[in-house]
């Protein structure tokens, strides 16, 4: 359902909602609450040098009824790149400790708009959880509706968040985990790897568009993180993730995305991967052009700051 769509009250167990579009409104959301089928989930997650506590945001002020799903803890522990995607087991757990089953249906948010929601959507198609979609503009569109937030949370969505990160630590030390109540099947051509990444530079097989700033990209403003140098892979474009979204940091419509990527000269009828920083934004790119009607889009996880941490990755600037 696009953003602009008022929505009545639905059941999810209809499948009332298209998979094809990639967000819900406010409006709808608020119409279908509280849903048994609906799992609301708040993924705020902010970059380092913003000083922002997320859980501590969420605590605050959040969505009636969401849980936390907090980016950083839900990941592969194994690497010290930051909030890589977990693996199947892990992530299995931790959405089960949240108390989300295969037959939810899933709305995330965050506490920008359109930002690091986008990164959990994708998490949940990548391990095979199509009915997952992105709250268009997030709280700041939300509490703009007048709607309702809840500005203390429950034992029981504390000791669910608790859980979820404690799940994903038993996982990687080998520890039984359970009960599962969600079953992944992961979906391997929405995930690249380094290794394709390198592969990609000689074959050109995939279009590879960075997320990041145009300043970032051509190495002409530092990284975020210290001890990062900026620019980026060599043939890639660049379209900023801010590109995808309106003043109100909703998604844009499928005929305004279409002039951004023509813009850039990507082509819908070829394959497409995305990148940016830390696997983040990159995949607002990749829920741009879901809308677009390219559910096909594949996220380099590990993105910059994997790559410009290698000692055999060529670099490329302005």
């Amino acid at each position: 359902m696009a953003s602009s769509a008022v929505g009545s009250k639905v059941s999810f167990s209809a499948q009332s909602v298209s998979t094809n579009e990639p967000v819900v409104s406010v409006d709808w959301l608020h119409a279908t609450l509280p849903e048994p089928g609906v799992k609301v989930l708040d993924a705020s997650w902010y970059m380092p040098d913003e000083h922002r506590n997320a859980l501590q945001e969420y605590q605050v002020s959040h969505i009636p009824g969401a849980l936390f799903f907090d980016i950083d803890s839900i990941s592969d522990q194994t690497t010290n790149l930051p909030h890589m995607l977990p693996s199947e087991e892990a992530f299995a757990a931790a959405v089960s400790a949240l108390g989300v089953k295969n037959k939810d249906g899933v709305v995330v948010y965050d506490g920008k708009g359109i930002f690091s929601a986008a990164r959990v959507w994708w998490m949940f198609r990548v391990f095979g959880h199509d009915r997952v979609w992105v709250l268009d503009g997030g709280l700041p569109r939300w509490r703009a509706s007048g709607f309702d937030v809840e500005s203390s949370v429950s034992s029981v969505a504390i000791l669910k968040a608790r859980a979820a990160s404690e799940a994903i630590e038993k996982v990687y030390q080998g520890q039984t985990v359970g009960p599962i109540t969600f079953q992944t099947k992961f979906q391997p051509q929405l995930l690249w790897t380094l290794e394709q990444v390198k592969k990609n530079i000689k074959d050109r097989t995939h279009q590879l568009i960075d997320a990041r700033s145009k300043a970032r990209f051509d190495g002409t403003t530092p990284e975020p993180r210290k001890g990062i140098r900026s620019g980026h892979v060599p043939g890639s474009k660049c379209i900023p993730f801010p590109q995808m979204l309106d003043g109100a940091q909703t998604l844009l419509s499928a005929d305004e995305l279409k002039k951004r990527f023509d813009q850039e000269g990507i082509s819908l009828d070829n394959p497409v991967v995305t990148s940016c920083g830390t696997g983040v934004t990159a995949c607002i790119l990749a829920l741009g052009l879901h809308r677009l009607g390219k559910t096909d889009v594949s996220v380099y996880d590990g993105s910059w700051t994997e790559w410009e941490a290698q000692s055999d990755t060529p670099v490329s600037t302005s």
